[in-house]
């Protein structure tokens, strides 16, 4: 890609969370004020950083992600699903706009 998204419209929260929570991983909301890395269904963003009871967890602008299935540019329904990926999900998914994909390393840039 000759452009780069990177930093664009950029937002992060601290969240407290379990130590299972891992950089680069879908995670969701699970009590008041606390996420954890989630394996299917809707996820609220993507996990930063994991310090000390702690995720950095950006809520919108580009991030890249892993992803498994058939993946295309434009709004597709996502969804968390194993390995800490996102795949495409009509029914439970949630419209991101996917703007770029690398099918052969299956990392998507998507903006939340």
């Amino acid at each position: 890609m000759r452009i780069s998204l990177e930093g664009f419209d950029e937002k992060i929260a601290t969240f407290e969370t379990a130590s299972t929570s891992a950089e680069g991983k879908p995670v969701a909301m699970s009590s008041n004020g606390r996420v954890q890395t989630v394996t299917s269904g809707a996820f609220c963003g993507i996990c930063r950083c994991v310090r000390e009871g702690y995720a950095a967890v950006q809520l919108g602008g580009y991030v890249r992600v892993g992803y498994t299935g058939e993946l295309s540019v434009g709004y597709q329904k996502l969804a968390a699903t194993t390995g800490g990926k996102v795949t495409v999900d009509t029914t439970n998914g949630r419209e991101y706009l996917v703007v770029d994909v690398n099918s052969t390393a299956g990392i998507a840039g998507i903006i939340l």
